[in-house]
């Protein structure tokens, strides 16, 4: 059931291990995995398109370093936004996969 309803915020590839993962939770840790609120990988794309340049995608991803840098520089005069639209999907998976692995 947790597959089906969080599927999407996992990467293909990391199913499996997920899988693996939730079946040797016990039932206090699953609970928890299944109140747990996961970024979109979609939403975060929007996001760093619209709102990149000023850095709040990685700000949003808990990178306040890169989202400073972002800030103050314009996204690095626009090559850092663009490398984050490529990336932001794949780092948000696996933002969502180690927070799962954390519990």
């Amino acid at each position: 059931m947790f597959l089906m309803n969080n599927g999407k915020y996992f990467d293909n590839a990391q199913i499996p291990f997920v899988h693996n993962r939730l079946m040797g939770m016990t039932d206090h840790q699953f609970l928890f995995a299944m109140s747990m609120q996961f970024k979109d990988p979609t939403m975060m794309l929007i996001v760093s398109i619209f709102f990149g340049e000023f850095g709040l995608d990685r700000f949003l991803m808990g990178d306040i370093g890169m989202g400073l840098l972002k800030l103050v520089t314009g996204g690095l005069c626009g090559l850092l936004w663009l490398i984050d639209i490529f990336q932001i999907q794949g780092r948000v998976r696996d933002y969502n996969l180690n927070q799962l692995l954390m519990i």
